[in-house]
């Protein structure tokens, strides 16, 4: 009975989405619409959709299950992504305005040269296409314990249909339909988080002054960390790796800025990350608190929690509260998942075609733009193809912590890119382009053993900061292959 309810609800919900996708594609599913939107988005849609692309379902159940082991320290870290969004709304959107891109790697092949652009795109495919697969897996792994598995239906069966729905509701229009599944998508999920909220205070008997007072008094409430230094958790590691994740994971990925591109205006696009940026810290304190009364909840009712920290807000929702509470909690996880999958496909496929196939957005030559739509269409099917396969090997795997092992991997993948750009913005060197792929690729190795170096040597357990030491690398890799070079006047470095 409880699978019956649960496909139902998927049902209705992707009936919605397909109903968004044909209203949005009757006026043309060319390449300018899958890529830009035509331009034509309004601020206040996009920043309501990018919160449903940073926060994905990864976020709906690892934060709350986080504070089992981390208490609510992660806030020290969503502090910091404040500060980054800041300097992706002054100092990176102007440059991209400028120089009018499709795609930001390529700023890369102004400032630097071929092979530092395709190493730019390259470096965002991999990383995006496995950060954004693993978010997927976590959902598909819920729905197939919730639903699936009671209908013996194969987990590989699971995760193609769930591939299969976001590529039909995104392949004709792209970004222009994503903005507005994603915006419906946002609203059902921060709906679902404060529901699911209010449905477990009024269990554990609280008012809203009685469940801030609990959640206040108990132990794992605690949110700063100065006196560890050692420790993952401290603030100062957490913070700059907040700011400095946010600035490579958002305005270094094409994913998290093909949206605001879209937008018309500098201005209005500035508007929309400094609006959303301020919408992190109480949706992410939201969840913080909810993963404190899953606690307090699950010892009144001696209630034995998983091992796994992922699984402690699937199982409560799920076992002990209740049809209504279960199926608010199946809405909001889908559209946390469907909004940032459909938008890294839509950004995968944007990037692989415009940066590596180097397609025209706009093509003069109306056979020359059939092509171009064709071929787009067969990229955006086999990036979906290769999101099974990567989801089928994290299930092989396996990983405790979803969203620590994705912020792990943007810590190696995402840190050459983050010395690329700060490199080009603050000096008026130029590397010899020739020479960048292999200080990419040099950058994250090294770090790896210095990682493996500082837990032997010295028992220090290297957090986030790695993104940091990767970054510097980079910067030291290209400054040694550099010849002086006098500014750029017309790329505005």
């Amino acid at each position: 009975m409880q699978s019956a309810f649960i496909l139902i609800i998927i049902a209705v919900y992707f009936g919605v989405l397909m109903l968004i996708s044909y209203l949005t594609s009757r006026k043309g599913s060319g390449n300018d619409e899958f890529f830009r939107a035509n331009k034509s988005s309004k601020w206040y849609v996009v920043a309501v959709a990018m919160i449903g692309t940073s926060i994905s379902g990864v976020t709906f159940v690892s934060v709350p299950g986080m504070v089992r082991n981390l208490d609510m320290t992660y806030m020290q870290m969503v502090f910091g992504f404040f500060f980054g969004y800041l300097v992706i709304a002054y100092v990176l959107l102007p440059l991209y305005y400028k120089l009018n891109l499709t795609t930001i790697y390529g700023y890369l092949h102004q400032r630097y040269g071929p092979k530092s652009y395709k190493t730019g795109a390259w470096f965002f495919l991999i990383s995006k296409i496995v950060g954004a697969a693993a978010r997927l897996y976590l959902v598909a792994f819920i729905l197939q314990r919730l639903v699936f598995d009671s209908w013996d239906v194969p987990f590989v069966v699971t995760v193609i249909g769930i591939i299969l729905v976001i590529w039909l509701y995104s392949h004709k229009s792209g970004i222009k339909t994503i903005i507005w599944t994603d915006w419906l998508q946002t609203i059902l999920f921060i709906t679902a988080l404060i529901l699911i909220v209010w449905q477990v205070s009024m269990r554990l008997n609280l008012d809203l002054g009685e469940m801030v007072t609990a959640i206040s008094e108990s132990t794992h409430s605690r949110i700063f960390v100065f006196d560890d230094w050692a420790s993952t958790q401290n603030f100062f590691k957490q913070f700059f790796s907040g700011m400095f994740i946010t600035i490579v994971m958002t305005g270094l990925d094409q994913d998290q800025m093909q949206k605001n591109l879209t937008i018309r205006t500098l201005k209005d696009a500035q508007k929309n990350v400094v609006s959303y940026g301020f919408a992190f810290a109480p949706i992410n304190f939201l969840f913080l608190s909810l993963g404190v009364l899953l606690l307090i909840f699950a010892e009144q009712n001696a209630i034995v929690l998983p091992e796994i920290s992922d699984e402690i807000l699937p199982v409560i929702a799920s076992q002990h509260l209740g049809p209504v509470v279960l199926g608010i909690f199946v809405v909001g996880i889908v559209a946390a998942a469907f909004s940032s999958a459909d938008s890294a496909l839509t950004a995968l496929t944007t990037s692989f075609c415009v940066d590596i196939l180097k397609m025209e957005t706009v093509s003069q030559n109306k056979e020359k733009e059939k092509e171009d739509i064709r071929t787009r269409r067969i990229v955006h099917l086999a990036i979906s193809a290769l999101f099974v396969l990567i989801i089928l090997l994290i299930e092989a795997i396996g990983s405790d912590s979803i969203i620590n092992a994705i912020y792990k991997l943007a810590s190696y993948t995402y840190g050459p890119l983050l010395g690329l750009y700060f490199f080009g913005l603050y000096t008026k060197v130029k590397p010899t382009d020739n020479f960048v792929p292999y200080v990419a690729i040099a950058a994250p190795v090294i770090c790896f053993f210095v990682e493996l170096l500082m837990m032997h040597f010295f028992n220090y357990r290297v957090g986030y900061e790695l993104l940091l030491f990767n970054g510097l690398i980079t910067g030291m890799g290209l400054s040694a292959i550099s010849f002086r070079n006098k500014k750029n006047k017309n790329i505005g470095i």
